[in-house]
């Protein structure tokens, strides 16, 4: 199970005094505590890969950020956490792959234009999952109906 890996791999990186490594997966444990306790819930695999996406999506559109700033220390470490946490993500599919099943997704929906990209990305994303993030999903989308 995914939180059993996450704990073995806090202590390791205790161990290896390896500090960007410890803080991003104490982030990460700290945030599916957060939702559990919220919720009141045992979070499943699936759940917990969605908050790790949700955690690298909040450092890319930092990055973002960082380098209009000309922050090269700070660009480093994000690009640093973005690596760690893509470990634990599934591989990411390519945008080939993802114009591939929004295309499904248009036939089976039958959509025709842009007024129904939110069905179109609704569905497509509950294929797609964590293995593509939602901006290049919509990019997707939005260049096949218009």
């Amino acid at each position: 199970m995914l939180k059993e890996k996450l704990l073995k791999d806090l202590k390791n990186s205790m161990k290896e005094k390896n500090t960007v490594r410890k803080n991003v997966i104490q982030m990460v444990r700290a945030a599916i505590l957060q939702v559990e306790k919220d919720k009141q819930i045992e979070l499943n695999d699936e759940q917990i890969i969605d908050i790790i996406a949700k955690e690298s999506k909040k450092r890319k559109d930092a990055l973002g950020d960082y380098e209009k700033s000309g922050r090269e220390d700070l660009i480093n470490e994000i690009k640093e956490e973005i690596q760690i946490l893509a470990e634990y993500l599934p591989k990411q599919l390519s945008i080939e792959e993802v114009e591939n099943i929004v295309k499904e997704v248009i036939a089976e929906q039958g959509a025709t234009s842009i007024k129904d990209m939110g069905k179109v990305m609704k569905t497509a994303k509950e294929k797609i999952g964590a293995a593509s993030d939602g901006k290049t999903i919509n990019e997707v989308v939005k260049k096949m109906l218009a």
